[in-house]
């Protein structure tokens, strides 16, 4: 009986054992290899981020590759460089910002204004609404609105003598 207590004794003399019995078992290389795919995941993902993002902020391909290679070869860390220097818009917010821009400009092109206060105007309006200063005479023969720079009345023909004295009085 001694004989089995001393063997118990000389096998149970590191306390670690089990532990490094642990690390050598399948169970911990199944964990290992499962670790592996993760990564590989995680690294194939941020790429695959970095490369749809890009596509939908950049418009030069050639800094669109350089973006996808950036994230898949440095995966998270690409990743977090490329989300530092990514331009802050995507290109369909670009395209719809300058498309409204160019509709507002010509929406205010083709708005009539007063030249004094720049208040929009009418074509019918012979004095501006909010300052009162002239804006067209009145043809003498059919009585419709006629500029200034005009010589013939473009309704009735008849030929504006009188609106162009009025004209620079009014702008003085």
């Amino acid at each position: 009986m001694l004989d089995w207590l001393l063997v118990a004794q000389t096998e149970n003399d590191d306390p670690l054992q089990s532990v490094t019995n642990f690390f050598e078992s399948a169970t911990w290389e199944f964990i290992v290899l499962l670790g592996y795919f993760l990564l590989v995941v995680v690294w194939l993902s941020c790429a695959y981020w970095v490369f749809k993002d890009a596509r939908r902020r950049i418009d030069d391909k050639i800094v669109l590759v350089v973006a996808a290679l950036t994230g898949l070869i440095f995966g998270p860390l690409g990743a977090l460089v490329y989300a530092i220097v990514r331009p802050p818009e995507y290109l369909d917010d670009v395209r719809e910002r300058e498309l409204e821009m160019r509709m507002m400009e010509q929406r205010l092109a083709s708005e009539e204004r007063c030249p004094f206060c720049r208040t929009p105007t009418r074509e019918d309006y012979l004095v501006c609404p909010t300052c009162g200063r002239r804006l067209r005479t009145v043809c003498s023969s059919c009585r419709k609105p006629v500029d200034p720079q005009w010589r013939v009345c473009p309704y009735c023909e008849a030929e504006v003598h009188s609106g162009a004295g009025e004209f620079e009085n009014a702008y003085r």
